[in-house]
């Protein structure tokens, strides 16, 4: 008869710990996109255009921006450290993707700014981005009216690229296992 009981507390402990644990992920999941505009900071590569050869340049100028950034930004542990190494960094963020388009044969050069803008819902990767205003760095190669390559500079979400394509990225983020987790 004790045994049974004890059985029963114990389960019953399991089933009150897992309706907890469920409800905390819930929580944390809704909190944790409404918010990531409050949170986060975005960049974003705008082609000069949509032709194939300012779209292949502009995912050469994303290698070598993200992995300036990588580096610049690895010892930031808050959004307001981030914003501030990269206000510091626009000119040398300039210069790296001027040489490189440069590199690359192209005349046209980078314009920059680091601002709030509006941008649309957007989905990266599984992971929805709601429609807000987010902090952004903006980097505009030549007129900027090209399709736009974009991610999350802090906290990294992204940088890594891999294949050919410039479309799959590795990611490398504690905040990339948290999303995992929640949405699993």
């Amino acid at each position: 008869m004790k045994r049974n009981t004890y059985l029963s507390i114990v389960l019953l402990l399991f089933l009150a710990l897992s309706i907890s644990f469920l409800s905390a992920c819930g929580e944390m999941r809704s909190g944790t996109l409404e918010n990531l505009s409050a949170n986060c900071i975005r960049i974003h590569i705008r082609a000069n255009s949509n032709s194939e050869e300012d779209q292949a340049v502009k995912l050469k100028v994303r290698d070598a921006v993200t992995a300036y950034l990588s580096g610049a930004l690895s010892g930031c542990k808050t959004k307001q450290q981030a914003y501030g190494t990269l206000d510091k960094n626009k000119q040398e963020i300039v210069k790296i993707a001027n040489s490189t388009l440069k590199q690359h044969g192209f005349a046209y050069k980078t314009s920059i700014r680091l601002n709030n803008e509006h941008f649309p819902e957007r989905v990266y990767d599984g992971y929805d981005f709601p429609e807000g205003d987010y902090d952004a760095l903006v980097l505009e190669l030549g007129t900027g009216k090209g399709d736009n390559w974009w991610c999350v500079a802090f906290p990294p979400l992204c940088f890594v690229p891999s294949g050919n394509s410039g479309e799959k990225i590795v990611y490398k983020s504690w905040i990339k296992e948290m999303l995992d987790k929640l949405f699993g």
